[in-house]
């Protein structure tokens, strides 16, 4: 199982708790798999936070090694992506995951 790198690590340590265990799971979220923000809610202890979660995954500064773009709506909608390309990038690592299995990030 891939980690976390160890400079995102010591980096996060400025940041809230809460955001902290949001990215930590969201960085558990296989290529080519998506979560939705209450499953991830859920999957941290916190099932009425799945809007924190979206607030925590906004200020996500690691993405896309932080995988924040495997995140999407219960509707089945995309949500948002604050890093560079937006929805459409997000749209883009997500396809190619599902096509390959591998890690969007690391290509």
């Amino acid at each position: 199982m891939k980690k976390i790198p160890k400079d995102i690590i010591e980096k996060m340590k400025t940041y809230p708790d809460f955001y902290v265990k949001v990215w930590k799971a969201c960085f558990k979220i296989s290529a080519g798999k998506t979560l939705t923000y209450l499953q991830l809610a859920k999957k941290i202890g916190a099932p009425k936070a799945a809007r924190a979660v979206g607030t925590a995954l906004s200020k996500n500064p690691f993405a896309p090694i932080v995988p924040c773009h495997r995140v999407i709506r219960s509707d089945g909608k995309m949500g948002g992506y604050s890093a560079a390309g937006g929805i459409k990038k997000k749209l883009q690592m997500l396809k190619y995951e599902k096509e390959t299995g591998k890690d969007a990030s690391l290509d």
